[in-house]
């Protein structure tokens, strides 16, 4: 299975025409968090109308899982506690999300909302129990804060990483962590696109402007991790140990050439200039 990671594309229409361009030649595209742009001039509405005809069309081209990152988050619930609405939406398009574990082959995929109090955080305490009690083969949670006191969460002066999260691991031991979230982790001193938390590898995918986003991808036949970004090229091999620096490439696999490839022109009329019945 290959698996395409992105994350905080803020509402950048040129990385996600990327995305859709790549796609089919993935078995899944993981966006892991932060979709939309709060920060944006472009009412919070219309990025979800937008982002929404997006996720059909890539739906459309392979399996899409989709958790919430802080930039997500439209709505309040009943006690007051920032949530993501429309991610809590997308299900009827197909795509995995917020609260739901989906098997494909032998991996199991559990979605993690972002959680901004106890009631949420409590919900993903109970999703990953049940979780735990169900999986029987690889696990790979989507968590859009990286984890704590860990390269892939930090920002420079100090770590941006969930304290939970680390617990988490340490109960449940799942085989990866695939998060977003402190967008220069990846790309300064100190800080890293890959971790290992004892058997758990954790990544952040990091983020850059213009087309293409940051991304990993994952090769779990070969067991294998790539990142690609404005800073170069690496990989890493899940079977092995923690080792740094990570492998930097010389040349790509047949199967990445030919993703370049396709990736490379334009995507074809963008999703935001076109009707959709998605809506």
């Amino acid at each position: 299975m290959r698996c395409l990671v992105v994350a905080d594309l803020h509402y950048s229409l040129p990385q996600f025409d990327w995305v859709l361009s790549a796609a089919p030649h993935f078995d899944v595209v993981i966006i892991a968090g932060d979709a939309l742009d709060i920060g944006s001039f472009v009412d919070f509405r219309a990025q979800i109308v937008v982002v929404r005809k997006y996720l059909a069309r890539l739906s459309e081209l392979t399996r899409v899982i989709l958790c919430s990152g802080n930039h997500d988050l439209d709505e309040r619930d009943e006690t007051g506690e920032k949530i993501s609405r429309w991610i809590g939406d997308v299900g009827n398009l197909g795509i995995a999300h917020d609260g739901d574990s989906l098997t494909i082959g032998d991996t199991l995929f559990t979605i993690c909302p972002w959680w901004d109090g106890p009631r949420v955080k409590e919900q993903i305490g109970r999703q990953l129990q049940e979780a735990a009690a169900a999986h029987r083969g690889r696990w790979i949670w989507i968590h859009h804060a990286p984890a704590a006191n860990s390269p892939t969460s930090w920002g420079g002066a100090r770590h941006f990483g969930d304290a939970e999260l680390v617990q988490w691991i340490e109960s449940h031991k799942p085989d990866m962590v695939l998060s977003g979230h402190v967008h220069q982790s990846p790309f300064i001193k100190d800080g890293s696109w890959f971790d290992r938390l004892g058997e758990t590898w954790v990544f952040n995918v990091g983020q850059q402007f213009g087309r293409p986003p940051a991304h990993i991808m994952l090769d779990l036949e070969s067991n294998r991790a790539y990142w690609f970004s404005a800073a170069g090229e690496q990989s890493i091999d899940l079977g092995g140990p923690l080792q740094r620096p990570a492998e930097n490439l010389a040349a790509l696999p047949d199967w990445l050439t030919a993703v370049n490839r396709a990736a490379a022109p334009a995507a074809g009329q963008s999703p935001a200039t076109l009707s959709s019945q998605t809506g």
